[in-house]
């Protein structure tokens, strides 16, 4: 296993990110969710294979994927060696501390994440978005708070504009409490808008990317013909503001990797991954991991060094596009 600080901090990570949204309880829409029977082999393998960085979030299977974590941890491996990572936001039931980062919200839901994952500390706690109907003092003061109380080291963000990250780093400086250090953004071949304003932006502040989605739900792990994985047939076609998730284009990008990787004799997953390693502002991709395989693949990408050749190809098809999920 490779390893980096996440971000400026001296926090060491594995440059692989086990991705922990697969694990839990289901339902229709999620149909590709393990339990913690199902989850036991992916889990030990992670351990094997020196994956120390873990990441959930209290929303996955509405805090389901947070017991399973917390209960893993427990049984296979010891708490001071990993790095736990989770994340609040989203809706977790009715009532005003339920969702969003209001100082209610903050305070509330670090509290049930702390007991579903059966630990006394977070060592990155982040906002799964940016919240519109929150002042930036609000959350950043709460979050600081969270971090002086010993419940969580280090603070992280995910998936929003630039401005918006720019707006609550500013808040967190003016106010003189904890900043982001890392970022979890939305980054593969196929979904490479974070270039523009975002990588730009953590170089300069010394914020590391944690990337969610570098395979695209699988459909950058296999060739365009065959028919996709149970995670990316349930992807839907558009995110909820109605933007395309993938576009016709993106067959080329496919094609591309599936040549190359079929040239050097490793997985498609190992090319598109190790695409995503090699920009020096990504800290370690988070793979969401439903067969021991998805790790194995994704610690062989540390040790593939693409070409500039190999890697302009691999870039040529991409199309400008709106990002999703924000």
């Amino acid at each position: 296993m490779h390893h980096t600080h996440l971000g400026s901090t001296g926090l060491t990570v594995s440059r692989i990110v086990l991705g922990c949204m697969s694990f839990g309880d289901g339902n229709e829409k999620q149909t590709w969710t393990l339990d913690a029977e199902a989850a036991e082999p992916i889990f030990r393998e992670a351990v094997e294979l020196g994956i120390t960085f873990w990441d959930t979030a209290n929303v996955y299977g509405r805090g389901s994927s947070e017991r399973v974590t917390g209960e893993a941890i427990r049984k296979y491996t010891r708490r001071e060696d990993v790095v736990l990572a989770t994340k609040l936001f989203g809706e977790m039931g009715p009532g005003p501390g339920q969702s969003g980062l209001s100082r209610r919200a903050v305070l509330e839901q670090v509290d049930a994440s702390l007991q579903r994952l059966g630990t006394d500390w977070i060592d990155l706690y982040q906002i799964h978005r940016f919240d519109p109907a929150t002042p930036v003092e609000e959350t950043m003061e709460a979050l600081h708070d969270v971090v002086k109380a010993g419940k969580v080291r280090y603070l992280g963000a995910s998936s929003m504009w630039a401005w918006q990250f720019a707006k609550l780093q500013s808040a967190a400086d003016l106010g003189g409490w904890t900043r982001f250090v890392s970022m979890q953004n939305q980054y593969s071949l196929a979904q490479r808008e974070e270039e523009r304003e975002m990588f730009p932006l953590l170089a300069d502040q010394g914020v590391g990317s944690i990337p969610w989605g570098p395979l695209q739900a699988g459909k950058m792990a296999r060739p365009w013909s065959e028919q996709g994985t149970a995670r990316a047939g349930d992807e839907p076609e558009t995110d909820p503001k109605g933007n395309p998730v993938r576009l016709d284009s993106d067959k080329g990008i496919v094609d591309a990797i599936e040549r190359i990787a079929g040239e050097r004799g490793v997985s498609m997953a190992q090319v598109a991954l190790a695409w995503v390693l090699r920009n020096p502002v990504v800290d370690a991709p988070i793979v969401g991991a439903t067969k021991v395989h998805h790790l194995r693949d994704a610690v062989a990408a540390l040790d593939v060094e693409l070409t500039d050749e190999e890697v302009a190809a691999l870039e040529e098809h991409y199309v400008s596009r709106q990002p999703t999920f924000f």
